[in-house]
């Protein structure tokens, strides 16, 4: 079993709240980290419709049966309980008591704001990280390959080829997923439009060039886009608002959380193909953005990354905001520096007066420029504290 990175993290948690809600997407290994974390309690996974038709009819009696606590599996599937869980933990000092996991984002915490606001801990768990994957790894990973192959943990364990699982994985995320948040009866359309969407990854989200491509109406794009969302598919980079006396874009970029995924959608199957592909740009953008998330969320820190562009065409590709300071990111796919890599980054310095800047590209030589501008391999980037 590869080691998980958030164990740290929902252990420590587990021990501060009441309960602990694990989310993420369906297939990123949060039923098997909790079992392994609590092995004590009883797991019951509310897709089991006889499990879950109990848990509806009498909540009461089924948590009941339960009081000492118990790992609840794709508990939005009941959000009757939330309620009767309140009231067990409001009577109760003991922590960790019940662990929660939910596939969707969207459905858990709207029910967690609620009823369970500051009895529960929430963190989301991601497919692996490269550094899950590569712990001990001095080298960097073929990029292309992992970028192929995705993160999710079967592609990894038991070892799925990821021409046969992601095809698979999207038919099962769209047939049970899609139909229980909303009631789409054109999945067809549906798929068309989420291949759509994966072409436009690292793109600036445009919903009337969507609407009129998939051929539906942008309101029914705004519906499908909080979908994807909620269910962990697709994550919304949104742009810093600091304005610097220029005028700014303020539409979100779309990324997926998942390489592999968008790869998949694009009909992309070997690594020959994906080198030469002109959206490897693209995707080796979404490599590094995914992988600034999980430092993240692994860690149950709130996720401060958004990016900057003016409407002359500046852009700065990840701003984090640490409060006091912003961190400018530019993420470049080739192997070779070039002067082209600065110019953003010199043009934010002189804006905002900051020094320090990261490049982060596909090469292997490390620059420290006398500008505070740092160059290092995506894959050192995954090591450091950035």
């Amino acid at each position: 079993m590869i080691e998980r990175l958030a164990a740290l993290k929902i252990t420590q948690l587990a021990r501060s709240f009441k309960s602990v809600a694990v989310t993420g997407p369906r297939q990123s290994g949060k039923t098997t980290l909790v079992r392994s974390l609590f092995p004590d309690k009883p797991y019951l996974s509310l897709e089991n419709p006889d499990i879950r038709r109990f848990a509806i009819e009498d909540p009461r009696g089924f948590l009941a049966r339960y009081e000492q606590g118990a790992i609840f599996d794709e508990v939005q599937r009941t959000p009757e309980l939330f309620s009767y869980l309140q009231e067990i933990l409001d009577d109760s000092s003991e922590t960790g008591r019940f662990v929660l996991t939910g596939s969707n984002n969207f459905l858990l915490q709207q029910n967690i704001s609620q009823t369970l606001a500051g009895r529960v801990a929430i963190i989301n768990l991601l497919p692996f990280s490269t550094a899950e994957i590569f712990p001990d790894h001095q080298t960097p990973p073929d990029e292309n390959l992992l970028m192929l192959k995705g993160h999710y943990p079967p592609i990894y364990d038991p070892g799925i080829p990821p021409e046969d699982w992601f095809p698979n994985y999207l038919r099962t995320y769209i047939d049970r997923d899609v139909r229980q948040i909303k009631n789409i009866t054109d999945l067809i359309v549906f798929e068309r439009f989420i291949r759509l969407l994966a072409g436009r990854t690292g793109q600036e989200l445009n919903l009337t060039s969507l609407a009129v491509d998939t051929g539906v109406d942008t309101k029914t794009v705004q519906s499908w886009i909080g979908i994807l969302e909620s269910s962990f598919i697709i994550y919304l980079l949104r742009p810093h608002f600091k304005n610097f006396n220029k005028t700014l874009i303020k539409r979100p970029k779309i990324y997926f959380y998942d390489t592999g995924l968008v790869c998949s959608l694009l009909g992309i199957t070997d690594e020959e193909q994906l080198a030469l592909h002109p959206l490897r740009g693209s995707l080796f953008e979404c490599l590094v953005v995914t992988e600034l998330l999980k430092k993240r969320t692994n860690a149950g820190k709130p996720v401060n990354l958004y990016y900057w562009r003016d409407k002359t065409g500046h852009e700065v590709d990840v701003v984090v905001d640490n409060g006091l300071t912003l961190l400018p990111i530019e993420i470049k796919a080739g192997k070779t520096i070039n002067g082209e890599f600065f110019k953003s980054l010199l043009y934010w310095n002189k804006l905002s007066g900051e020094r320090k800047a990261y490049i982060i590209y596909a090469g292997n030589q490390e620059e420290e420029r006398s500008n505070g501008v740092n160059v290092i391999n995506w894959f050192e980037m995954v090591k450091r504290d950035i």
